[in-house]
């Protein structure tokens, strides 16, 4: 039988779920992987990747290289005592947490090569192909005897 995707494989217990998200889950509990959708566009030059990040703000997000990975992280907090501006809160559904996403780009990108932008909830990177170099031909040790 399918399903439309937005269901998980086990719907009646999503469904049956009535409890709370807990503050100590990740940022959007279970369904954080669904969160940033990621678009990958190849161009001319190299790949522009498109992530959505709803929600976030822009010092929010972060993007570093390590090990040839492109890791991007967006973390959300709330202040526990904000006050609402007129009367009081009886139930919040907004909470803290943090997601984040790996891609491999190559071990010959830089961070001074990718140029990222972030607007309307997109972070959109621009990233050049990692060229392959090319191997060396075999050369041999000469052996006098």
């Amino acid at each position: 039988m399918y399903t439309p995707s937005i269901f998980s494989n086990n719907f009646f217990d999503d469904f049956m779920n009535f409890s709370f998200p807990d503050v100590e889950k990740t940022l959007y509990g279970k369904h954080a992987a669904h969160m940033m959708s990621t678009d990958l566009k190849e161009t001319e030059n190299g790949y522009e990747m498109s992530i959505d990040l709803p929600g976030f703000k822009k010092d929010e997000v972060t993007a570093h290289l390590k090990d040839g990975y492109l890791i991007v992280s967006a973390e959300k907090g709330l202040d526990k005592d904000e006050k609402a501006e007129d009367g009081k809160y009886l139930h919040r559904e907004r909470y803290a947490g943090s997601m984040s996403r790996s891609y491999y780009v190559g071990k010959g990108v830089t961070e001074e090569d990718i140029h990222a932008k972030y607007e309307n909830g997109i972070l959109t990177l621009q990233i050049p192909k990692d060229e392959k170099k090319p191997v060396d031909e075999k050369k041999y040790i000469s052996i006098e005897g």
